[in-house]
């Protein structure tokens, strides 16, 4: 029996399961795809207080490697149900393992918008794709389309333009949305190009692969087409909350309803991270969730004991 039992290894839930071991708490971290969450993927972040300049991924591995030493129990299963029975909840993961514990945090994160484009699955690792720092090597020397304007899409082509011939950035609205700073660094570089204004209306391929793009100005609904070797997609997130909508409300979006306290309908259940409503997705807000999390638990688990 644990006494906290986190869905979601990135830095939300890392940082609630640091909390929960360093108050003397039994916690098992369960996570679908890799530890670290979606920051590991990021090729460089400048934002966390007291850090200069760190790599995602270091980030990642560091904050991993301080829970696992802290003794948090870890597995890499996807959990597909969270049941409560008295004051018991049953985890159970699509491998067929279950897991019980006295209170639940969901730290699942958020996963990668597409564009819902006719062939867009089949043309996703063959040609599409939504992580520089993982596929960019594939098109050194080649010239490859980044189709966003936040944060994430000026990051990932300031990193294909180290190793890319040509970076174009594709994107619908007449201005960046990202920060300042990375704005002025994609302009300034030789090799990207930048179209605003423009939406991708369309996917062209040769041999199941991916070849091009079909473009349309907004303003004009002038349309053409643009040659590329790749494509890296960065046009926003979605949650994944539906399988436990039972036990927590969610909005329109499908983003957990709850405010900053990370507390639920469900008595025990909590919620952290980018998969709940809020106004900023950053890093340093996931853990901000995590702490709060694990601190709102630990006042339940006082109380259940008292």
């Amino acid at each position: 029996m644990y006494d906290m039992i986190i869905v979601g290894g990135g830095p939300a839930g890392l940082t609630a399961a640091i909390y929960a071991l360093r108050a003397g708490k039994r916690v098992v971290v369960i996570e679908k795809n890799s530890f670290g969450g979606q920051i590991a993927f990021s090729p460089k972040v400048e934002n966390i207080p007291g850090t200069q300049v760190i790599s995602g991924a270091a980030f990642a591995e560091a904050l991993t490697e301080q829970t696992m030493n802290l003794g948090a129990d870890v597995e890499l299963e996807k959990v597909v149900s969270v049941q409560k029975e008295g004051d018991v909840f049953k985890v159970t993961t699509e491998e067929g393992s279950s897991f019980e514990g006295r209170t639940v945090i969901l730290a699942v994160g958020v996963k990668h918008r597409t564009l819902g484009l006719p062939g867009e699955e089949e043309l996703i690792g063959r040609g599409i794709s939504f992580c520089a720092v993982c596929d960019g090597a594939f098109y050194a020397g080649q010239e490859v389309a980044m189709i966003g304007g936040g944060n994430s899409a000026l990051q990932e082509a300031l990193l294909l333009s180290e190793v890319c011939k040509k970076v174009t950035i594709v994107q619908n609205l007449p201005f960046f949305t990202g920060e300042k700073a990375l704005a002025d660094a994609v302009l300034a570089k030789e090799n990207i190009e930048v179209r605003f204004g423009t939406l991708v209306t369309g996917y062209e391929s040769k041999e199941g692969d991916l070849s091009g793009l079909v473009l349309r100005k907004e303003e004009t609904g002038e349309t053409d087409s643009l040659s590329v070797d790749g494509a890296f997609l960065a046009v926003g997130l979605l949650p994944e909350n539906e399988a436990f909508a039972e036990l927590a409300l969610l909005d329109d979006r499908g983003y957990f309803e709850t405010d900053e306290s990370c507390v639920t309908k469900t008595e025990g259940l909590f919620v952290a991270g980018d998969c709940r409503c809020k106004n900023i997705r950053q890093v340093v807000t996931a853990c901000s969730d995590g702490a709060v999390a694990a601190t709102a638990a630990e006042r339940y688990l006082n109380r259940l004991n008292s």
